[in-house]
């Protein structure tokens, strides 16, 4: 039996049956397209982003009767409309290497669809990427100069804690790039959240001790972590992202 877990919990706890998903869908790239008069064709403006996808399940709930349906509805709406104000973790049964981060933040009428003998849908908003599980595991590495593969054509916005004190420099190296980031006043450690745009030592920002351009990617294909001053060594969470 097919199922998708929501902020900690799976739809067939709570009495819910799957009867399709839209398995292959995938968000459309932010773009506009511009024509100039005389000239054939049209040029591309591009955003640089993917904007929010949706991902939809059409669903039934099974009952014996009215009284036991309506209990539930009451329970599958206090599980949707949870925490309405921020993104959870959703997966399924139909993809066991990816994971997405999700919001309900639609209408939902069961009621008076599965009274009728109907389907609903669930629609759920999403970032557009889907997550590897694989991504997500945390790696110490001790030495300088690691190989760290990206198996994805889309850039990883990785998790970084950089350990050690004082002065230290984070490179990473592609074929095609350098990049450098310069860290001071390393008081144990200092922490990178490329996703979330910032550095910082528990709660304490630290976007002020650190120079470089942007925050730290890891390309599709090889990166070259290097390592030197007082950086004694780092974690890593690389987040690799599929759409």
């Amino acid at each position: 039996m097919n199922y998708f877990i929501y902020n900690g919990i799976r739809s067939s706890d709570m009495g819910v049956r799957i009867s399709s998903k839209n398995i292959f869908s995938a968000p459309k790239f932010d773009l506009a397209f511009q024509s100039i008069p005389g000239r054939d064709g049209e040029l591309i403006n591009s955003n640089n982003r993917f904007p929010n996808t949706t991902v939809s399940y059409t669903c039934f709930i099974p009952a014996r009767s009215i009284q036991e349906l309506s209990e539930k509805v009451t329970a599958i709406k206090a599980w949707l409309y949870a925490q309405p104000d921020r993104y959870h973790t959703l997966s399924d049964s139909y993809d066991t290497v990816f994971f997405r981060k999700a919001v309900f933040n639609n209408k939902l009428d069961i009621a008076d669809q599965v009274n009728k003998i109907g389907t609903f849908t669930v629609n759920f908003t999403c970032h557009p990427y889907r997550y590897s599980y694989a991504g997500q595991t945390k790696t110490t590495y001790t030495a300088s100069n690691f190989i760290l593969t990206n198996p994805y054509p889309f850039n990883a916005k990785p998790y970084l804690k950089l350990n050690g004190r004082g002065d230290g420099n984070l490179t990473i190296q592609t074929p095609t790039s350098t990049n450098v980031w310069e860290f001071t006043t390393l008081n144990g450690y200092t922490e990178c959240d490329s996703e979330l745009m910032n550095f910082y030592h528990d709660a304490t920002p630290k976007n002020d001790t650190v120079s470089g351009e942007g925050f730290p990617l890891l390309y599709p294909g090889e990166n070259a972590i290097i390592f030197d001053g007082g950086i004694t060594s780092i974690e890593v969470m690389p987040r690799w992202v599929m759409v």
